[in-house]
C-alpha cells in the first residue's frame, strides 16, 4: 500500500475524530510548561511504580516465575500511554487498550491472584485516557470506545465484564458533564463577543450621529434662516431674488429632514420605517436640479414597471448624484436624463453637455459621489461607468438588474 495513504488514513484517524483542546486556564500553564501534562507524566510514574511493586509482590509470593525484565515491562507498557492522551486521546486510548490485551497474554489474568485480573495501574491509565477521548473526540468514537471496552473486558476475563462496565460509566459520565459544561462555556464566550460586538457598533453609530448633529445639521439650519432673512435685508428685492432664496431655504430644510431621519437611525440602530424616495419623486428631484442652474430634460422609455425596493432607492440615489454633480462641476449645462425599463433590468442615462468633469478635482474636502454610485450599483449586482461623453461634457451610465434583485428579496 502506497505509504502517503496510509499516512492520509492514520492522520484522518487520528486528528480527524478529535477536537482540539480547550484553551488552558492561565494558571495551568507556567511558561512553556502544560501542568496537565505535567501531572499525566507524574501519575504515569506513579502507576508505573504501583503496577512494578504490585507484580514483583505477587509473582515472588505466587512463585509464578516471570523474570524482572517482564514484570518492568508489562508495567511500562500499560503506564506509558496516559503520557499521550493531551496530544493524541484516541491513540493513547488504543495503546493503553493493546497494552492490556498484551500483558494478558503472556502474563493471565487471575494467574497471579484469583481476586484481581489486571494490575490497579493499567486500569486507572485507561480510564484516564478513556476520560479524554468523551471529552475530545466525536460522540461516534466515544460510543465504539464505550462497546469495544466492555465486550474487550469479556473476552479477556468474563468475570469482570459487570465490573467494567460500571468502571466504563465513571469517566464517560464525567467526561459528558466536563463537555457539556465547556460547550456551554463557548457559546456564552460567542454570545459576549458578539454582543461586545454590537456595542462598539452602536456606540460608534452614535458618535457619528453626535457629528453630524453638531456640525452638518447646525450649519444646514443656518443657511436656512440666512436664506429666509437674506431678502429682508435689502429694500424692494426683485422677484427672482426672493424666489431663489426660498428655493435656497426649501433645499436646506429638505436637506436637514433628510439629516434628521438619518440621525434617528444612527442612534437607535433600528431599520428606518419612513418612507423611501423612489422615482416616483422624479419629478420633484429633476426640479430641485432645475432650479440649482441646470436645464433638465427626461426621456422615459418603454412602459413604467413595479421596482423593487431596492432597485428603486438606489436608481433615485444615484440619479440624485449624477445631478448634483452636474450643477456642481458644469453650472447653466444642458443635462439630459434617460431611463429606460428593459424587461430584466433598468438603465439610467445622465449627460451633461459642458463643464469640469465630475472625475476631476473637487472642491475641498473630496466626495465620493461616484464611488458611493458604483457601490449602490453593485450591491444590486449591477455596474455603473462613469467618465467624459466624447462631445466635451459627462456621462453617467447604470444598469440595475430587476429579476436578480427579486430573487435576492425573496431569498
Amino acid at each position: 500500500m502506497d505509504t502517503a495513504v496510509v499516512r492520509s488514513v492514520a492522520a484522518t484517524f487520528v486528528t480527524g475524530t478529535t477536537n482540539p483542546p480547550s484553551p488552558r486556564p492561565r494558571w495551568l500553564r507556567r511558561g512553556r510548561f502544560d501542568l496537565v501534562e505535567v501531572a499525566d507524566v507524574i501519575t504515569a510514574l506513579i502507576c508505573f511504580l504501583v503496577s512494578n511493586a504490585w507484580l514483583r509482590h505477587v509473582s515472588a509470593h505466587t512463585h509464578a516465575g516471570y523474570g524482572t525484565g517482564t514484570v518492568v515491562l508489562a508495567a511500562f507498557v500499560t503506564s506509558a500511554p496516559l503520557v499521550l492522551r493531551t496530544r493524541v486521546p484516541l491513540t493513547s486510548l488504543l495503546a493503553a487498550a493493546f497494552a492490556i490485551v498484551a500483558t494478558s497474554t503472556v502474563i493471565v489474568p487471575r494467574a497471579l491472584t484469583p481476586a484481581q485480573a489486571y494490575a490497579p495501574g493499567s486500569l486507572v491509565v485507561y480510564g484516564l485516557c478513556l476520560y479524554a477521548v468523551t471529552v475530545r473526540c466525536k460522540p461516534r468514537i466515544v460510543a465504539a470506545a464505550a462497546i469495544a471496552t466492555i465486550v474487550g473486558a469479556a473476552f479477556l476475563d468474563w468475570p469482570t465484564a459487570a465490573a467494567a462496565f460500571f468502571l466504563t460509566a465513571v469517566p464517560l459520565l464525567l467526561g459528558t458533564l466536563v463537555r457539556m459544561w465547556r460547550a456551554s462555556e463557548r457559546q456564552l464566550a460567542e454570545q459576549e463577543r458578539r454582543h461586545s460586538g454590537e456595542r462598539a457598533l452602536l456606540e460608534e453609530r452614535q458618535r457619528i450621529a453626535r457629528e453630524l448633529h453638531d456640525v452638518v445639521a447646525h450649519h444646514m439650519s443656518v443657511i436656512a434662516i440666512q436664506a429666509e432673512a437674506a431678502p429682508y435685508k435689502t429694500a424692494d428685492p426683485p422677484a427672482e431674488l426672493v424666489q431663489s432664496f426660498g428655493e435656497i431655504r426649501a433645499s436646506a430644510l429638505t436637506g436637514l429632514a433628510e439629516l434628521r431621519r438619518v440621525l434617528g437611525v444612527l442612534r437607535t440602530g433600528g431599520p428606518d420605517t419612513a418612507p423611501q424616495p423612489g422615482l416616483a419623486d422624479l419629478d420633484g428631484l429633476l426640479d430641485s436640479a432645475r432650479s440649482g442652474g441646470v436645464t433638465v430634460t427626461a426621456t422615459i422609455s418603454e412602459n413604467p414597471v413595479a421596482l423593487p425596493d431596492g432597485v428603486d432607492l438606489s436608481a433615485y440615489r444615484i440619479l440624485q448624484e449624477a445631478l448634483s454633480n452636474a450643477m456642481r462641476h458644469a453650472p447653466g449645462s444642458q443635462v439630459s436624463v434617460r431611463v429606460a425599463y428593459l424587461p430584466d433590468c433598468l438603465v439610467l442615462e445622465v449627460r451633461n453637455d459642458g463643464g469640469q468633469p465630475a472625475a476631476g478635482p473637487r472642491p475641498a474636502g473630496g466626495g465620493h459621489g461616484i464611488v458611493g454610485m458604483r457601490e449602490r450599483a453593485a450591491m444590486l449586482g449591477g455596474s455603473l461607468r462613469a467618465g467624459p461623453g466624447g462631445d466635451g461634457g459627462f456621462l453617467v451610465t447604470a444598469i440595475l438588474p430587476m429579476r436578480q434583485t427579486r430573487d435576492g428579496d425573496a431569498a
